[in-house]
């Protein structure tokens, strides 16, 4: 078994696609319309799908906006250096949250921005492993 995707509830697929791919590097790898359920599915990633895990977007036709709730954390996303992905994410037009530094109590660094819908994505700096 594996993790496929974890799927997000959008209110605009385009923003959110835009968002991801242009401000995070992730590619749009399928979209489909399924007019007779009036959704969009629409599934990004930084790899193709039979060997990397990735976020599905829903769009349901009517809905604009969701409440996120209380339940739902994060995206976790590793990348080299947190300081300059964060410098990257704000000269593309990403909205920081908490920036870049070690964790709370901890030593990892972290950082966290938030996409168009308010959904958090969290930073982690890769581990050297020797």
């Amino acid at each position: 078994m594996r993790i496929l995707h974890t799927m997000l509830r959008v209110g605009n697929l385009g923003r959110s696609i835009k968002f991801y791919t242009e401000v995070l590097g992730m590619k749009l790898l399928r979209q489909k319309d399924y007019p007779e359920g009036k959704f969009t599915l629409a599934f990004i990633g930084y790899g193709d799908e039979a060997n990397h895990t990735v976020i599905e977007l829903t769009y349901n036709w009517d809905v604009e906006s969701y409440d996120l709730g209380t339940g739902y954390g994060h995206i976790a996303l590793e990348v080299d250096d947190v300081y300059q992905a964060v410098d990257d994410i704000k000269k593309r037009g990403g909205k920081v949250i908490r920036e870049a530094g070690p964790m709370k109590a901890g030593t990892t660094v972290i950082a966290f921005v938030e996409d168009p819908d308010n959904y958090r994505i969290e930073l982690v700096e890769k581990k050297l492993t020797y």
